[in-house]
């Protein structure tokens, strides 16, 4: 508001024919061009910025996390409950793993069912689960952290019809941390396709990657759309 005041003020001084600019104006002016100086030096400085490298603290195990400031006993209580503590797991290992327990599929017609991981050898090439077109449905998944915290861990499933990809979907499931009990976690609903061109049997791979693009899992798996009755 203030800027359209001083365009506003210089505009009638000039129409009046009046040659000098108020004080009040020649300070806000000198102050004006202070203020762009001071900006073209803060950009010059978020240049400087962008042109550093961030270099990432080393990683820890989850035993060394656990040890650090071993002295302060309420920060050590406080690290072991957010961690997860496991005495079996404090091995130095640095690398988290994690390891899948099975894979479920949620509909509204044919309620869950789960299938162990890793899949049988002898049903790869068998329909993992059948959905009716137009159901509502989501995939839920069971698994352990190991070892150390894994951070952003997020997936992609990829669908094909006829070696034609016909779907791509990505999510972050989050971080997580080692515990006694498997983690149990529901991806987005989606809805099937409808048509006769819908239905028929789909192939898809699902991978799950951290944010150090390590791979956890790549499940490769088929299910089929069926017309509803």
């Amino acid at each position: 508001m203030e800027a359209e005041k001083w365009k506003e003020a210089l505009g009638s001084s000039s129409t009046s024919g009046v040659g000098e600019i108020p004080e009040t104006l020649n300070e806000a002016t000198f102050h004006e061009e202070d203020e762009e100086e001071t900006e073209e030096e803060d950009e010059e400085h978020i240049g400087d910025h962008k042109n550093a490298t961030f270099v990432p603290g080393p990683l820890l195990s989850l035993k060394e996390q656990i040890e650090r400031d071993k002295e302060d006993e309420s920060l050590r209580r406080w690290k072991e409950k957010l961690l997860g503590c496991l005495e079996s797991d404090l091995n130095g290992q640095m690398d988290p793993e994690v390891k899948f327990h099975s894979i479920g599929i949620i509909s509204d017609d044919h309620g869950e069912v789960v299938t162990p991981l890793p899949v049988d050898e002898n049903k790869k090439d068998h329909v993992l689960f059948t959905l009716k077109e137009g159901c509502h449905y989501h995939l839920t998944l069971k698994f352990s952290v190991l070892h150390n915290i894994v951070s952003g861990l997020a997936y992609s499933n990829t669908v094909w019809k006829g070696g034609i990809r016909v779907d791509q979907t990505r999510g972050m499931l989050g971080t997580f941390a080692p515990q006694k009990e498997p983690y149990i976690h529901a991806l987005k609903e989606d809805v099937a396709p409808s048509g006769a061109l819908a239905r028929g049997v789909y192939s898809a791979k699902l991978k799950f990657e951290d944010d150090d693009k390590r791979c956890h899992m790549e499940l490769k798996y088929s299910f089929e759309i069926k017309k509803r009755k």
